[in-house]
């Protein structure tokens, strides 16, 4: 972990935060949503499913679903009854319907878990939906969210056919059963030989229609599982179109998000080159031309004049660095990102606390997009927000996801203006294939999340 601070207070500012590099949300919180490039694993519509251990797991798997199956569905209409029953009974309905929600959603997570295990396909894990909304209504929405989500539904939808599929591989299970117990009927003595439990099989007839029902029974229980398999990928795994259109469209939002980061990067260019060094170099121009015009009455003064010039050109200079690693911060290439966020965290006007927990080096677009995110979202702390600290977490998560979270303690209330700040933050994360979430309720904090592909 690496901690910076820096002890200036920061500079007083107006109430109102106008700045067209503000950032957050015109609510409560506000969402930047952004479809992702890729999932961390691409669900593979390639993977065998055939293969006879994937038989073997897919059969026992479906058994299992056939004793607990029902169980299950039990316990979730008899949560829908109660809760629809109770629903004028002190809202007491509400709360088991919620639960009923989260059942059908832990349900989903099992079964697209059980899937991906059994077949490997390269499902991403199943997350609960959340909304950007503050408060109960944000409870409100996201238990409305969870509720629609089609991904559960797909996996409610692949248990409760699993089921099924699983009763009858049950019952194809205890006719393998009987047919092996009628095909030794004649060298166990078994007297009870008579078929569907009515018509008496004499002779060799018993074992014959053993033999028969053992293999169809067989035959069946593998067919269920190869059925299962073709359901099962029809239902998570999106088909090859579907993938190269889904690819196309994210091609586009990034295209999108670059093309609008560059415009926005120029913008705050030309904006510091003109109303910072500029004005600077045409006053070191005036200065260096009035000294010229005493040097030869008035050396004194013109050795001031000079004097002058050259702190100006200083100034000048540290503005030009600062604008140029504005540009591109040479530390992320040499040292990592871990480092760059240090220096970053030194030169700020606000304390800042760093918590880095970086095991591997991502791909540079992955980590300039993070680091800018974090530059601008602490500047525009130190600008707007009145804050009086920082705090930056920077992850990589399991997934492959890298991920970054600025908070500040500030007024909050900001709002989102297009060439902003955050603007900017929104459409290099975009470009690199992630997602960009800005909380910023009245009062604050506000807070920068953001998530990019490590391989972005």
């Amino acid at each position: 972990m690496t901690t910076a601070s820096v002890l200036p207070p920061p500079p007083p500012n107006p109430p109102g935060r106008d700045d067209s590099a503000t950032i957050a949300a015109d609510t409560a919180a506000h969402t930047v949503p952004l479809p992702p490039v890729e999932p961390a694993v691409t669900p593979s519509s390639r993977v065998r499913i055939a293969t006879p251990g994937r038989i073997a797991g897919a059969a026992a798997q479906m058994a299992a679903l056939g004793l607990i199956g029902p169980m299950v569905f039990s316990a979730l209409f008899g949560m829908l009854g109660g809760g629809i029953g109770l629903l004028f009974a002190l809202l007491i309905g509400v709360v088991v319907l919620v639960a009923l929600v989260y059942a059908l959603f832990a349900v989903a997570w099992f079964e697209r878990a059980r899937v991906d295990g059994l077949y490997g396909f390269g499902l991403p894990a199943l997350s609960p939906r959340r909304s950007p909304r503050p408060g109960f209504v944000g409870f409100l929405h996201t238990v409305w969210l969870q509720a629609i989500d089609p991904g559960q539904w797909r996996a409610v939808a692949s248990f409760t056919i699993g089921t099924i599929l699983g009763l009858v591989t049950l019952t194809a299970a205890g006719l393998v059963a009987w047919g092996f117990a009628l095909a030794i009927a004649p060298i166990v003595g078994w007297p009870d030989t008579r078929f569907l439990g009515i018509f008496p099989l004499d002779g060799f007839a018993a074992p014959v229609v053993g033999v028969v029902a053992l293999v169809a029974s067989l035959a069946a229980i593998v067919g269920l599982a190869v059925l299962h398999g073709v359901i099962v990928r029809a239902i998570f795994v999106p088909s090859r179109e579907a993938e190269l259109e889904e690819r196309a469209r994210t091609s586009d939002t990034r295209r999108a998000g670059a093309v609008r980061a560059a415009e926005v990067e120029r913008t705050r260019i030309e904006r510091d080159l003109h109303d910072g060094v500029q004005p600077r170099l045409v006053s070191i121009g005036m200065t260096l031309g009035l000294a010229q015009t005493k040097i030869d009455d008035d050396p004194e003064t013109a050795k001031a004049l000079v004097a002058e010039a050259h702190a100006s050109t200083k100034s000048a200079i540290t503005e030009l660095r600062q604008l140029a690693r504005g540009i591109h911060a040479s530390v992320l290439d040499d040292r990592g990102l871990d480092a760059a966020l240090s220096a970053l965290a030194s030169r700020s006007h606000i304390p800042v606390t760093l918590d880095v927990r970086l095991p591997r080096r991502c791909s540079r677009p992955a980590e300039a997009a993070v680091y800018f995110a974090i530059a601008e979202a602490l500047t525009n702390a130190a600008k707007h927000s009145r804050a009086t600290g920082c705090r930056v977490h920077v992850r990589l998560r399991e997934d492959g996801t890298l991920w970054a979270r600025v908070e500040d303690d500030g007024l909050g209330g900001a709002r989102v203006v297009p060439g902003g700040g955050l603007d900017g933050i929104v459409n290099r994360v975009t470009a690199a294939g992630g997602t960009a979430r800005i909380d910023s309720p009245q009062g604050g904090p506000t807070t920068v999340e953001v998530s990019v592909p490590c391989a972005s």
